[in-house]
């Protein structure tokens, strides 16, 4: 990186954003911090940061609202913190914007760990997914260095759901809707057991990732 990324907290709870901004100090990063959803747009209007760790439940506008409103002048990557992991079933059902979910209380050495990926993320020329995987809907086969991965019908609507929209985290009766489209009863921890099948096939299976509490997200190799 040319710079020192620079890290909106936008956080009402002192204690949390003091250690969020000690945690980002420490990994090389500035980092300014806001306590309420207005004043953030408002700096966002007016300042350029590398991205944003966004408090769900904040005084005034609360974080849905904020991404929300930031996505109609700004692309910044958003990562959305709240404090109950029932909660982020609902906001995965909702258009926020946000490109991550963290759930306190959190190891702030994951809340770093996931901003670094943005980071370099947003600092890359697009790659292709293809470039690993192809995700080829009319033969419903997904392809890996050329080769078919061998998936029933249910892998494939799954994986392909995962591939397409890379970092995306989808709660599990998310992915149950891709998976069974004929509606059946099933329990949505059918899931758990799909994708422990998938990444069996996978030759880079570590791409497949579990989001503790929610469901799964695919992250393309670097």
């Amino acid at each position: 990186m040319n710079k020192q990324p620079h890290i909106l907290v936008v956080e009402d709870d002192d204690k949390i954003a003091a250690l969020l901004t000690d945690y980002f100090s420490a990994a090389g990063f500035r980092s300014t911090q806001l306590a309420n959803g207005q004043a953030a747009l408002d700096y966002l209007r007016s300042h350029a940061v590398d991205l944003v760790t966004l408090d769900l439940m904040l005084p005034g506008l609360d974080g849905v609202a904020v991404c929300q409103q930031l996505r109609g002048f700004s692309q910044v990557p958003v990562i959305m913190l709240t404090a109950r992991v029932d909660e982020i079933d609902r906001l995965l059902g909702l258009e926020t914007g946000a490109d991550d979910y963290v759930c306190k209380p959190f190891s702030p050495r994951e809340v770093v760990a996931r901003v670094k990926v943005h980071l370099r993320r947003s600092q890359q020329t697009p790659q292709p997914t293809g470039a690993a995987f192809v995700v080829d809907r009319e033969r419903m086969q997904i392809l890996h260095g050329g080769a078919a991965v061998a998936l029933t019908p249910v892998e494939f609507r799954l994986l392909a759901e995962l591939i397409d929209n890379p970092s995306r985290v989808y709660s599990r009766q998310q992915l149950l809707d891709f998976a069974h489209e004929d509606q059946r009863d099933i329990n949505d921890r059918t899931i758990d057991s799909h994708i422990k099948n998938i990444r069996r096939k996978l030759p880079q299976s570590e791409c497949l990732q579990s989001v503790y509490g929610v469901g799964y997200r695919f992250e393309p190799p670097l």
